[in-house]
């Protein structure tokens, strides 16, 4: 999946043409109610309206979308895991003492917790992939460029964001010929291959580099890249569509308040 980039997806999907910043609105929108609920179902009808509008709207492939959830979601639930079992609370539920100074318990304070913070990691990554899949950076960038972000800040994110895609570039073109050369056939050849992949990508990226150094200075570059692109006029249709979205979702926080994970549980 080396090829797959957010950036493709983000260029061509459905909402490519929506205002930047309305898109930002409902992703920081959506986080902002995530972290003010203090109930697990509010994060997670707001994970289902984001994903809703990725699939329907944005037209974005599921299985696509679905594999941006694994790595996030592991990391989410290993926390999570963590803290339901050491948590702690009144009238344990389930306890066990594989050690003497460890002591694993599930009490209805614990699930809670959990459920809650799950909840809330579920309901962020949705509105975080939300932005990714829809808004390319080349927007984002003249967004922060429109809000006075410091032009050092602003270069600098930019030659970074550059430097991933030589990098990326340069992994491609090696891993794919290893591989044609079945470099990859067994597990000595792999960590033969391995080790020649992360020193041959390490040396082309810098060389990649200085050359885009010499490039700039050739044109008499002063340091700062130029912009191109145009931020979309704001339409009455997406403008209504976050407002709604944000109401629901701000109606659902303050009526789910008082719902919790263990609740008619004895």
């Amino acid at each position: 999946m080396f090829e797959e980039l957010l950036e493709d997806i983000a260029q061509s999907n459905g909402l490519r043409e929506v205002n930047p910043y309305l898109k930002l609105a409902a992703a920081l929108g959506a986080i902002l109610l995530c972290l003010l609920s203090t109930s697990w179902v509010a994060p997670l009808a707001i994970a289902l309206l984001l994903s809703l509008g990725v699939l329907l709207l944005a037209r974005v492939e599921p299985r696509t979308y679905a594999k941006l959830f694994i790595a996030p979601l592991s990391f989410a639930l290993v926390s999570v895991l963590v803290i339901l079992l050491v948590t702690g609370g009144s009238g344990p539920l389930w306890a066990w003492n594989p050690l003497p100074w460890l002591s694993l318990s599930l009490t209805r304070e614990s699930v809670g917790e959990a459920a809650l913070v799950l909840a809330r990691m579920i309901g962020g990554m949705s509105a975080l992939i939300f932005l990714a899949v829809t808004t390319p950076m080349t927007d984002l960038f003249l967004v922060m460029r429109q809000c006075r972000l410091p032009e050092t800040v602003l270069d600098l994110a930019m030659m970074i964001y550059r430097a991933i895609f030589l990098i990326l570039d340069q992994l491609v073109q090696t891993y794919q010929a290893q591989r044609m050369r079945l470099g990859y056939s067994s597990f000595g050849e792999s960590v033969r291959s391995l080790s020649t992949l992360c020193g041959s990508v390490f040396i082309g990226s810098w060389f990649a580099g200085e050359d885009l150094v010499r490039a700039m200075e050739a044109r008499c570059s002063a340091g700062k890249f130029a912009m191109l692109g145009r931020i979309q006029p704001v339409e009455a249709r997406p403008l209504l569509a976050v407002t709604a979205f944000l109401a629901v979702s701000a109606a659902i926080v303050a009526l789910t308040g008082d719902v919790t994970a263990m609740q008619g549980v004895p």
